[in-house]
């Protein structure tokens, strides 16, 4: 579904801030994967999935998304089979727009949902009712309202709907519950594992939380200086715990784990 092929970057070469963010990483997800990264900050991490999702171009390597050579294709091109969710919940959504309007937007990737935002059908309406009230936030019981006047836990589980109302081929995930308060970002990380086992969706999530990253979805992959050092699944896998994870970053990269951050949510 995703290879990733010795892909490089470096931002602001040949200056003193120059900083080498990705260094020759490869990286292979087959369909229905779903792949936790965790890292410390500047390991790489959010540059790798704006690799992917065509935040800007590669210097060198190469990137598929499911059989397609996608390199050197734009970003607004690959955000029609490529979700993402963000940190900020105030991203990925209209707020001077209703619900019905931002989900009709996100409706237009799909062939069927070309009703101008004007002219949505009936028939559609009644389907974003039906997807909203999949959320068990009663949502679709306002409709019409602007999404500007949503908590951060409403618009987040909204722009999660909104990123996979037309099943994606790939949903990158970056620390989409970490601006959430603890109850709120169980009830996403729910919704996420739901509709991600539901539609067999391969996803790349970007986690803070090594317990997390150990918990959810069927690979862990641990990054350090822009390259993978730990990836791990299976059996091996479940039987891993925090301090597993601890002594396998240090044997990757010849140092402990000094993140706060991390260590503090483990």
């Amino acid at each position: 579904m995703l290879r990733i092929d010795n892909i490089s970057k470096t931002f602001n070469p040949g200056t003193v801030n120059e900083k080498t963010a990705l260094d020759r990483l490869s990286l292979h997800l087959a369909p229905g994967d779903f792949a936790t990264i965790i890292g410390s900050n500047g390991a790489g991490k959010s540059t790798l999935l704006n690799a992917v999702a065509g935040s800007f171009f590669v210097d060198s390597g190469s990137i598929t998304l499911g059989g397609e050579d996608v390199t050197f294709t734009p970003n607004h091109k690959r955000s029609r089979v490529i979700g993402r969710l963000f940190q900020d919940p105030l991203r990925g959504t209209a707020p001077s727009l209703t619900i019905e309007e931002n989900l009709a937007l996100a409706y237009l990737r799909s062939s069927e949902g070309t009703a101008p935002l004007s002219r949505i059908r009936k028939k559609d309406k009644e389907f974003f009712a039906q997807q909203l009230k999949l959320l068990g936030m009663g949502l679709e019981d306002r409709m019409r309202q602007p999404v500007g006047l949503l908590s951060g836990g409403q618009r987040q589980a909204l722009t999660l709907l909104m990123a996979t109302l037309v099943t994606p081929r790939l949903l990158l995930l970056d620390e989409h519950t970490a601006a959430l308060d603890p109850a709120t970002a169980e009830k996403v990380l729910e919704l996420t594992r739901a509709i991600v086992a539901e539609h067999h969706i391969t996803c790349l999530m970007v986690t803070h939380n090594m317990r997390q990253a150990l918990k959810l979805g069927s690979r862990t992959l641990m990054m350090a200086d822009g390259r993978i050092v730990l990836d791990v699944s299976g059996q091996e896998r479940a039987g891993m715990t925090v301090d597993d994870l601890l002594r396998r970053f240090k044997t990757g990269t010849g140092h402990d784990l000094d993140n706060d951050r991390m260590l503090l949510s483990e």
